[in-house]
């Protein structure tokens, strides 16, 4: 049954996209939407819509027009798609996205990497300022992040 908030669940491709997957039964819960980056393969969750965005290299010279591109679609994610809720474990691709649903008054999840357990990322160390709420997956990243939520990991 679907619930009547409406979530957006975020992430970049490769281990970010994994560890957001893992949340699926909350993905098919409620009614839901995915953001992730256009890479040379395509990935879908059954009956979750799904948009992409282009990856992102802070090194490389495309970055910001790359990075204005994404947040012209993020926008245009947000306005269509209108969620509650935008949850999300990184990294820069999303960063629009997430500013953006804090602009418009929505909620913001975000969840540390599973691959930190000692230091933070820079997406975290920024989301860490606007997250309503923050997750880390070790006990040991509270020294880092001391009003972080820590419930374990993801896996």
């Amino acid at each position: 049954m679907k619930g009547k908030k409406k979530l957006c669940f975020a992430a970049s491709s490769g281990g970010h996209y994994e560890q957001i997957l893992m949340l699926r039964p909350l993905m098919q819960k409620y009614d839901s939407v995915l953001v992730t980056e256009r890479t040379q393969y395509r990935t879908a969750v059954d009956g979750i819509p799904t948009y992409y965005l282009s990856q992102v290299n802070r090194k490389e010279a495309g970055f910001l027009p790359k990075m204005l591109a994404n947040s012209f679609r993020a926008l245009w994610i947000m306005l269509k798609e209108s969620p509650d809720v935008v949850i999300t474990t990184g990294v820069l691709a999303v960063i629009p996205l997430c500013l953006l649903a804090k602009l418009f008054g929505r909620k913001l999840i975000y969840i540390e990497s599973f691959a930190k357990v000692t230091s933070p990322t820079e997406t975290g160390k920024l989301m860490y300022k606007f997250a309503d709420r923050f997750y880390v997956q070790w006990e040991s990243m509270l020294e880092i992040y001391p009003d972080a939520l820590y419930l374990g990991g993801i896996y």
